[in-house]
C-alpha cells in the first residue's frame, strides 16, 4: 500500500477521499477555463489588429505579454498554493482575472489591451493551483484518477478556447469573448468557494523562504529532475508539432484558411479526452511502465505524421497518436511528482510546469527554424529523434522513480 510522507500528519488531510465526482468535475471545468483565458486572443488577433488599427505583428504581442504573465504567476503565485488557504487563494486569484478579462474588453488602445493580457497571465495560474489542490483531497488509491481527470480540463480547455473564441467572435465581436470569459471565471469561483473544504496549509514559513525551496527540491530530489526532463521533453515536441502544423496546413497542398486550421485543435481533443485513463494507470502502480510506452508512441505518432504531407488521414491519426502519448506521460509526470513531497505540491507543480514551458518556449523556435531548412520532414525527422531520446532518458533513469508512491 502506498503511504505519502507527511499524509495524516500535520497537514490534517489524512488518507480520506474529500474529491467527490461533482467537485473533481469542478476542477477540471475550473482550471480548462482559467488555462481558456490565455487563449482566446489567438484566433482574434486579425479582428483586434483591424480594430485597434494596428498592425498584426503588434497585434502578436498580445500572445507574448500573456505568456510572459503566466511565466511570472507560475514562477511567483503558484507556490503560495503550500502556504495559503487554497479555498480562499484560488477564488481571489479567479476573481482577480475576470477583472484583468474585463479590462480586455474594455480597452480603447493596443498598450491597454496588452497590459491587461499581462495580468491576465498573471492571475489565471489559478488552474496550475487546482492541480496539487486536487491530488492533495484525493485519497492515494484514487490520485491518478483524480488528477488525470482535472490535468485533462486543463488541456481541454486551451484547446477549447481557440475554438470558442472563434465562434463568439464572429457573432458578437471580440470584446464579447473577454466579457463572457470573466462572466465565467466569477461563476466559477463562487462555485469553487462553496463546494471546496476548508484544508490548513501545507507548510509554514516566509514567502521568501517559499519560493527558494522550490529550487532546493529540484537539487535535492533527482525524481524531480528526472520529471522536469521528461516533462520539458516532452512538450517541447507537442509545441514544435503543433507551432510547424500551422506551416504545413496553410501551404499547399492544403491552403486552409485559419478558421480551418484551428478547427483540427478537435483532433487534438480526442488524444486528450483518451489519455485521461492514464491516471489509473497510476494508481494501478504502472506509471514508469506506462510513461516509458509513451515515447514509442511518441516516435510512431512522428512518423504516422510524416506521411501527412500529402494525406489528410495519415495526418490526423499522427496529430492523435502524439496526443495521447503527450497527454498521458504529461498525467504521469505530475501524478508521480506528487508523491515525491506531498507537503510541497504546489512548489513541485512550479517547477514541471516552468520546465514545461521552456521546453515548449525552445520547441517553437525550433519549429520554425526546421521548417526554413527543410520543411515538414525536417520538422518530423527532428521530433522523432527527440522522442527517441526521450526513450532513451526514460530507461537510463527509471531507476531514480523508485521514490515512496511512485509506483506500488
Amino acid at each position: 500500500m502506498t503511504v505519502d510522507r507527511a499524509e495524516g500528519g500535520t497537514t490534517g488531510l489524512g488518507t480520506r477521499d474529500r474529491m467527490t465526482v461533482p467537485l473533481t468535475f469542478l476542477f477540471a471545468v475550473s482550471g480548462g477555463a482559467a488555462v481558456g483565458d490565455l487563449y482566446y486572443a489567438q484566433p482574434l488577433l486579425d479582428l483586434i489588429a483591424h480594430d485597434l488599427r494596428v498592425g498584426e505583428g503588434t497585434a502578436g504581442s498580445l500572445v507574448t505579454a500573456a505568456q510572459v504573465g503566466y511565466a511570472a504567476g507560475i514562477v511567483f503565485i503558484v507556490p503560495l498554493g503550500d502556504l495559503r488557504d487554497r479555498r480562499r487563494l484560488i477564488p481571489v486569484m479567479m476573481l482577480l482575472c475576470a477583472v484583468a478579462l474585463t479590462l480586455c474588453a474594455l480597452a480603447p488602445n493596443i498598450l491597454a489591451l496588452t497590459l491587461a493580457m499581462a495580468a491576465v497571465g498573471v492571475t489565471t495560474v489559478s488552474g496550475q493551483i487546482l492541480v496539487p489542490f486536487a491530488g492533495d483531497l484525493a485519497a492515494p488509491a484514487r490520485r491518478g484518477r483524480v488528477v488525470g481527470t482535472v490535468v485533462s480540463g486543463l488541456i481541454t480547455g486551451i484547446l477549447a478556447a481557440r475554438i470558442l473564441s472563434g465562434l463568439v467572435a464572429g457573432v458578437a465581436g471580440w470584446r464579447a469573448v473577454f466579457a463572457l470569459a470573466a462572466g465565467s471565471i466569477v461563476l466559477l469561483a463562487a462555485a469553487l468557494y462553496r463546494m471546496t473544504p476548508a484544508v490548513p496549509p501545507r507548510t509554514t514559513t516566509t514567502y521568501r523562504a517559499l519560493l527558494r525551496s522550490v529550487g532546493s527540491l529540484v537539487r535535492r530530489e533527482p525524481a524531480v529532475r528526472v520529471i522536469m526532463v521528461s516533462g520539458a521533453l516532452g512538450f517541447g515536441t507537442f509545441t514544435m508539432f503543433w507551432t510547424a502544423l500551422t506551416f504545413l496546413l496553410s501551404s499547399a497542398p492544403y491552403d486552409y484558411s485559419p478558421t480551418v486550421i484551428g478547427s483540427f485543435g478537435i483532433a487534438g481533443l480526442l488524444g486528450s479526452v483518451a489519455a485521461q485513463s492514464a491516471g489509473r494507470l497510476h494508481d494501478s502502480g504502472r506509471s514508469r511502465t506506462t510513461a516509458g510506452l509513451s515515447w514509442p508512441l511518441a516516435i510512431a505518432s512522428w512518423g504516422i505524421a510524416g506521411l501527412g504531407s500529402h494525406s489528410l488521414p495519415w495526418l490526423i491519426a499522427g496529430i492523435v497518436a502524439l496526443d495521447v502519448a503527450t497527454q498521458a506521460r504529461n498525467i504521469l509526470n505530475q501524478a508521480q511528482i506528487f508523491t515525491i513531497a506531498p507537503e510541497a505540491r504546489s512548489r513541485l507543480n512550479t517547477a514541471y510546469i516552468t520546465g514545461n514551458f521552456i521546453g515548449g518556449a525552445v520547441g517553437s523556435v525550433l519549429a520554425s527554424a526546421l521548417w526554413s531548412a527543410g520543411g515538414w520532414p525536417a520538422v518530423v525527422i527532428a521530433g522523432a529523434a527527440a522522442s527517441f531520446f526521450g526513450f532513451l532518458h526514460w530507461a537510463a533513469t527509471r531507476r531514480h522513480l523508485t521514490h515512496e508512491g511512485n509506483e506500488r
